[in-house]
């Protein structure tokens, strides 16, 4: 039996919200690497917390900077 639905709102306490975006962040990260191994893709992501943070995964660096030069109404 799997886990039951749970309501996608916005998480009030600063902390819990900390928290689980650190989580979500990291899970995300592991999903990015798996699928850039097992399906042989060029994956890319970029993610920023609330605090303007940057974390930022890619299996081929010449393809992040590649977006990364991109003016920002092209993004």
């Amino acid at each position: 039996m799997g886990r039951g639905k749970i309501e996608i709102k916005r998480i009030e306490n600063t902390t819990n919200r900390q928290v689980t975006f650190c989580k979500r962040r990291n899970g995300l990260l592991k999903k990015a690497y798996e699928l850039s191994v097992l399906c042989d893709a060029e994956v890319a992501l970029i993610v920023f917390s609330s605090r303007g943070r940057l974390y930022e995964y890619a299996n081929n660096s010449p393809l992040l900077k590649g977006i990364t030069d991109l003016p920002v109404g092209n993004r």
